[in-house]
C-alpha cells in the first residue's frame, strides 16, 4: 500500500452482519470479495455464503447506515452462459454456467432492487477477465491468465489447462480496471436507469497464442519455456461458457476506457514489477 496512513483496517465476518464496516460517512463502497468460479464450482454452500448472503447483508448495513451511497459492485461476464451471440451486447440475457455466474447474477439482482427502491445507488460492473494480476494464483478457472504472463516473468513454471491455443478471452489489464472504477465514481445518478445498473466493463479478445507472443516480445524467447500446457477437463466447461466478444459501445459512450492492447498490458505490469 503506497499511503497506509490514508487506509483503515476491518476485519469482520460479513455472514453475521456488515455493520462494523459501514458507517455514516461513507461517500462510496467498492464491493470486491467473492469466492472465485471453480472455488465456487468445487464448493456450493462457501459461494452461496460468501458471494450471496454477505452482499446481501452488506447492502442491509448500508440501507439502515447511509442510505443512498454509491455502491459499486465487481460482476463478471461470467454471469453469460451458452448459447451466446457472436457479440454481446448489454442487451443479451444472462444465463450463467457456473455456480459464481449464478451467484454474481443474484447479486446483480440485488443491486437493481435497493436502486429502484432508493437504498443505494448502484452501479455493478461486470468485469473481463483481468490480466497480468499480480500476487500468487486464485481460486478462479481464468487464474491462468494470468499466471501465465506473471509466473514466467518471476522465472517459475505456469500449466495452461487447455491445449489449444486458438481459445480466445475477452481480457482487460488492472491499470485500465482501476481507471474504470474511479470512472464510476463520476458517472450521474441517473446514467443508468433505476433498475438496470449493469454496465460491461471494456476488454480486449485475445487468444492463448496472442498472450504467448506477448510474452515472447516483451521478456524474450526464453520465457516460453516456463510454459506447460496441459488439458484440463474439469476447467473446460466453465472457460468454455463464457463469451469472448462484447459490444461495448454503451460503456464507451460513458466514458469507460479500454485497453489497447495485451502487450500493452504485459509491459505496464513489467513496468510495476520493477517499481516494486
Amino acid at each position: 500500500v503506497a499511503y497506509p496512513q490514508n487506509a483503515r483496517l476491518v476485519t469482520a465476518d460479513l455472514l453475521k452482519g456488515a455493520d462494523a464496516v459501514v458507517d455514516k460517512s461513507l461517500d462510496a463502497v467498492y464491493a470486491f470479495h467473492g469466492i472465485m468460479s471453480s472455488g465456487s464450482e468445487a464448493n456450493f454452500d462457501l459461494g452461496m455464503s460468501v458471494n450471496v448472503d454477505a452482499t446481501r447483508n452488506l447492502l442491509e448495513a448500508l440501507r439502515r447506515t447511509c442510505p443512498g451511497v454509491r455502491v459499486v459492485y465487481s460482476s463478471s461476464q461470467a454471469v453469460y452462459g451458452q448459447p451466446l451471440p457472436d457479440v454481446v451486447n448489454d442487451s443479451v440475457i444472462p444465463t450463467p454456467q457456473s455456480s459464481y455466474g449464478a451467484e454474481k447474477i443474484i447479486c446483480e439482482t440485488l443491486i437493481n432492487e435497493y436502486t429502484r427502491r432508493g437504498f443505494v445507488t448502484g452501479f455493478v460492473l461486470r468485469f473481463p477477465t483481468i490480466s497480468v494480476r499480480p500476487g500468487r494464483p486464485t481460486a478462479a478457472a481464468s487464474s491462468f491468465l494470468s499466471g501465465m504472463i506473471r509466473e514466467p516473468l518471476d522465472g517459475k513454471e505456469c500449466t495452461i489447462p487447455l491445449e489449444d491455443r486458438s481459445f480466445k478471452s475477452w481480457l482487460c489489464s488492472p491499470k485500465t480496471l482501476v481507471h474504470n472504477l474511479i470512472h464510476t465514481l463520476s458517472l450521474p445518478t441517473d446514467a443508468l436507469p433505476p433498475h438496470i445498473r449493469q454496465i460491461n466493463v471494456p476488454g480486449i479478445c485475445v487468444t492463448i497464442q496472442d498472450m504467448m507472443n506477448a510474452l515472447e516480445k516483451v521478456a524474450g524467447n526464453d520465457k516460453l519455456a516456463f510454459l506447460k500446457e496441459e488439458e484440463d477437463p474439469t476447467l473446460r466447461p466453465i472457460l468454455e461458457s463464457w463469451p469472448t466478444r462484447f459490444d461495448n459501445s454503451q460503456a464507451i459512450s460513458l466514458g469507460f476506457k479500454r485497453d489497447s492492447s495485451f502487450e500493452q498490458a504485459v509491459r505496464d505490469y513489467q513496468s510495476d514489477m520493477m517499481q516494486q
